[in-house]
């Protein structure tokens, strides 16, 4: 049965907001939501769904609709309040550290971190939950992870190291056809001057990452937070004794791998024996 949990729920009273606020100016300016939506690059349909707080409108909507309609920046100003609105209630903390963070340090055990992912293995992750997702909520995740990966794109350049195990880039999740366009992600994602992959390989006999993934960001003032996450919890730890360990441990986690180039080579070589 599809259905949606409380944790799965966008930020609806943000989104409604936004929408009354997008559609006041539009009558005012005497567009109907077709001529509307034709200079804004969407349909009727959808410019109803956005103005009843249905649909999370995208930062490119929401500047191009400022400027349509002349709102001075009126709209634009909710656009940061609009974006973390988008993200499940878990994890909303996590997205706006992950926004200000100069350095992101993330293990992942049982999923390539959603920074990483691509479109097609997100959706083949998130039609595979249990109770089922609708699919209105998939349409969110989805947008809401390709979101996310605008931190690659912003500078300064946030310093961004992950650490993966290798069941990871072997696991055939959606086929192996999604697999070959993931692995073929972080080929292209590893490249990046500001970015470091590295690979678990399944022969280590130490392995400091036994108590589970998690990820350790750091913001602007040296501030450390480290977020947890299993069965759609979350936990952000914030005292400096939990953080300083965890730092530490990631340290560890990290010379265990196989460095960074190393591990390009291992996910070249894997891409190539699919």
């Amino acid at each position: 049965m599809e259905q949606r949990r409380p944790e799965d729920e966008p930020g609806t009273g943000v989104v409604s907001a936004f929408g009354r606020q997008l559609k006041l100016p539009r009558v005012r300016a005497g567009l109907d939501r077709t001529e509307f939506g034709k200079r804004v690059g969407y349909s009727a349909e959808s410019v109803a769904s956005f103005e009843q707080g249905r649909r999370t409108p995208q930062a490119k909507l929401i500047d191009r609709a400022d400027e349509v309609l002349d709102a001075g920046g009126v709209l634009k100003a909710l656009k940061e309040e609009v974006g973390r609105a988008q993200f499940p209630a878990f994890f909303r903390d996590m997205a706006r550290l992950e926004a200000e963070a100069v350095e992101l340090c993330a293990y992942d055990t049982l999923v390539i971190n959603g920074l990483l992912q691509t479109e097609k293995y997100m959706r083949a992750i998130l039609s595979m939950r249990r109770p089922l997702l609708d699919e209105e909520t998939i349409e969110l995740r989805v947008a809401a992870r390709l979101a996310r990966q605008e931190n690659f794109n912003r500078w300064p350049a946030p310093l961004l190291s992950f650490v993966m195990e290798e069941p990871l880039l072997r696991e055939p999740l959606g086929g192996k056809a999604v697999l070959r366009g993931q692995l073929e992600h972080l080929l292209l994602i590893g490249d990046k001057r500001n970015v470091e992959l590295q690979v678990m390989p399944l022969d280590r006999e130490d392995n400091a990452g036994v108590d589970g993934p998690f990820t350790v960001i750091t913001r602007k003032a040296g501030e450390q937070f480290v977020y947890a996450e299993v069965q759609g919890r979350s936990n952000l730890l914030t005292k400096r004794d939990e953080t300083n360990l965890a730092a530490a441990r990631y340290g560890i986690i990290r010379s265990q791998a196989l460095s960074p180039r190393e591990s390009l080579d291992h996910i070249a070589k894997l891409l190539g024996e699919l």
